[in-house]
Formats: structure tokens, sequence, C-alpha cells
């Protein structure tokens, strides 16, 4: 292995639409391009990890300047796209003296693997039973072959151990955009998911934005419908119509349970249809046409 580049990327088993909410919640420039059949791939813009021998602004040896290494930042961040997610994230990484995954699902302990630059392995070869049975991979030939990545071969190196990983995944529906290979420069990586048709730029843009990109999601999903328009708005208004009475009659009665429950009913619909005014009013402010919160 000759190439001392440092690169990551971030693989997440969801369509765009889906990472786009909490990808935006990491609050770090990154691009994001479909992966595949039900995933997606993050690219990160920027470079928040050690100095990456190529860039030119490498810290002299034993001084990191406060930056920590590409497998513990990228770590960190699939963890935190996980926990809020139902699907998982697989973090891929490498760097001059070693490559590696990190998978992060839901509140799970993250599991991983690390491959010497020789291709030497240096991981647990549980790991790798761990990590076919939570991404649902075949349990006889899928397992056969991530447990051939943990014993010695000489003919490959750290970025083809990760390149079999790859080629394991495409089953399971992975297709990484051309350029997108374990090995490139950060910078190279970045510059093809650029020209990507179908990239999308993630950049924090304050919590107001992050709300209403996680908004936008909820709405985007089979509960869209009952969340706001027309059918929300009536069930919202149904709600008031049978609390009020059933609110009354409660209180004439002293029947404590009929009273709560016209409570909770007048609650519910006054929430539903003011929460589909604010979001009406939202989208007319961002379009120009009145104030927003």
């Amino acid at each position: 292995m000759t190439a001392t580049s440092v690169g990551a990327l971030l693989l997440c088993r969801a369509d765009p639409e889906a990472v786009r909410p909490p990808a935006h919640l990491l609050r770090e420039r990154m691009l994001l391009l479909p992966a595949g059949t039900g995933w997606s791939v993050l690219v990160p813009e920027g470079k928040p990890w050690r100095g990456d021998p190529h860039d030119g602004r490498a810290a002299v040896p034993g001084d990191t300047g406060g930056a920590e290494p590409v497998d513990r930042v990228m770590g960190g961040w699939a963890t935190a796209l996980a926990v809020g997610a139902t699907w998982p994230v697989i973090a891929l990484w490498w760097d001059g003296d070693r490559s590696g995954y990190t998978l992060a699902a839901g509140f799970r302990r993250p599991v991983g693997y690390v491959w010497l630059a020789d291709g030497t392995p240096a991981g647990e070869d549980e790991a790798m039973r761990t990590f076919a049975a939570r991404l649902g991979l075949d349990p006889v030939l899928d397992v056969q072959e991530l447990e051939a990545l943990t014993r010695q071969d000489p003919a490959a190196d750290a970025d083809a151990r990760l390149r079999e990983l790859l080629a394991v995944l495409t089953r399971a529906g992975v297709a990484l955009p051309p350029g997108l290979a374990p090995g490139e420069t950060a910078d190279r990586l970045r510059s093809a998911a650029g020209v990507h048709p179908y990239v999308e730029r993630i950049e924090w843009a304050g919590w107001r934005d992050a709300v209403q990109l996680e908004l936008d999601a909820v709405e985007s999903t089979g509960l869209g419908p009952w969340v706001r328009g027309p059918r929300a708005r009536a069930v919202a208004a149904a709600q008031v119509a049978v609390g009020i009475p059933l609110t009354l009659w409660g209180a004439r009665r002293r029947g404590a349970g009929w009273l709560a429950a016209g409570l909770v009913l007048l609650a519910q619909g006054a929430l539903g249809l003011a929460y589909d005014r604010f979001r009406a009013e939202t989208e007319r402010g961002a379009r120009g046409g009145g104030p927003v919160w």
C-alpha cells in the first residue's frame, strides 16, 4: 500500500429524503448523494480530523492541534446520525496507517473493524458477524465472505479490504457513485461527489431550518395527511366539536373522567388546527409573503 491519503464516507441505509434532516443536525458541511437502492452516502466537505498529508497543512509530528483521528470523528458522526434514526449508518475511513469501518444502529453499541496499511486484520472476528446480523445480510454466504476479511491475505492491502467489504454490501443494494472509493483523498471524494447530478449540499443554517426540515420529513411520510392538510383539519375540527360538549357535560355532572376526556380532545384538536395554520404561515413567509417565527 502506497497511498497515504485521509478520507471518509458515511453510508446510510435510507433514501436521501430521510437522511437530510438528521444530517443537518451534525452542523457540518456535507454532500448528500444516492448510493444504490435504499442507500445514501454523505461526503464531508471539510477535514475536521488530523491533518491530511496531501493538503499541505499536516501537523508537526506529535502536534495534532486538538484534532482527532479520522476513525474517531467518523464514528462519532455515525453514532449521532443513527441514534435518532430507524436505519443504520456505516462510517468508512482510511488514513496512511489503517483503514476500517464503524457500524452504528440506534442505541446499540457501535461495532467496527480495522486493517493495518498492509491489510493485516486488527479487529475482533465477532464484529463481522454482528455487522452482518445488524444489516440483515445472508448468514451463510455473506458471513463467509466477511469472515475471510479477518484472515491474512498478502495480496490485499487495507483499501482492498474495504473494497471487498463494499462488494459484499452490493448484494444489499449499495452502489457508490463513481469516484467515491477507499483510498481517495478527501479532496478527490468531494470533487467526485460535487459533479453528481443528484448531489445535495448539507449545511447548518440554524435551528429554525433544522426544525423545518424535520417537519417536512414527517409530512412526507404516510402520516402526512393526518398531520397536515384537509384530512388533518377535518379530524382536528371533529375533536374540537366533540370535546366542547363533552367537557361541558363532564363539568356539569362533576365527572372527572368525562371532563378529562373532553379536555384532551379539545387540546388535540386545537393543537392540530394551530399546527396546520402555523405551517401554512411559515411557508408563506419563506416565499416572502409574510412574517415567520
